[in-house]
């Protein structure tokens, strides 16, 4: 869309009245952001939107500004206002991201940033039960959702179960190859989750700013008792959010 394009914009009046005017705006923004684009598309620009409108340059932002923090819409300096990618909500449950994807409609993908054989780092092949300088499989990826970027993956797997790895399509799930092609499954892991600045090198990757706050998620994962993968992930925290289900203990304080 062109951002002097009026077409998407509900044709509805905004008028005085108990509810406010940047609220009833944004309510018809968050209804085009919804039914009428999709994720990726431009929104029209505030001056048009103002017009159209006839509101204050005030209101629209306000408007935008809701939207944006909600997660709805996001701006990107010097371009525009453009609706924001799907959220990719995780459950905490063991799955590949390639499966979470697929389970909220969305398209997985990948770009093979990095994949090589090489001598491990020490607490890779401490976590393989390996001896020090062990040559293991080596794959970062980028990973991204209907073409939009996610999440950087970078993942070592144990040689000694997956020899080959890298002769297959690592493109797409790699659990599903260590279970399909060397009856491996990954069964369970152990995964730490922490904050942490996006680099200079991860930034352009991921299409935000250096220095923006970005989920760090580190697992160890396992096919029954077999160590199969070490893999340091970080994701966009607009696109990514974890979600888990908390019961109290029994023995817990008020």
């Amino acid at each position: 869309m062109s951002p002097h394009d009026v077409s998407a914009l509900p044709a509805l009046e905004i008028v005085d009245g108990p509810v406010p005017k940047h609220a009833q705006l944004r309510d018809l923004l968050e209804q085009m952001a919804t039914t009428t684009l999709q994720p990726g598309d431009m929104l029209p620009g505030e001056r048009v939107i103002e017009e159209y409108y006839g509101v204050s340059r005030i209101t629209v932002r306000r408007a935008i500004g809701d939207l944006v923090a909600a997660g709805k819409l996001r701006r990107v300096r010097g371009k525009g206002t453009f609706v924001a990618p799907n959220t990719l909500v995780s459950h905490l449950h063991l799955a590949s991201f390639s499966a979470e994807m697929s389970a909220q409609d969305v398209t997985a993908t990948s770009r093979i940033l990095l994949s090589e054989r090489t001598a491990a780092p020490d607490e890779v092949n401490e976590f393989f039960g390996a001896e020090r300088g062990t040559v293991q499989i080596h794959l970062r990826r980028l990973r991204l959702g209907d073409d939009i970027p996610y999440a950087i993956d970078d993942g070592w797997y144990n040689a000694a179960i997956a020899p080959d790895l890298l002769e297959r399509d690592v493109y797409n799930s790699v659990y599903a190859i260590l279970d399909e092609a060397f009856g491996h499954p990954v069964t369970d892991a152990d995964q730490s989750v922490t904050a942490v600045a996006a680099s200079m090198r991860q930034s352009p990757l991921l299409d935000v700013e250096p220095g923006t706050p970005l989920l760090s998620i580190v697992r160890h994962s396992r096919s029954q008792r077999t160590p199969v993968e070490w893999c340091s992930s970080v994701y966009r925290t607009d696109r990514y959010q974890l979600s888990s289900h908390i019961e109290r203990s029994s023995q817990a304080g008020s």
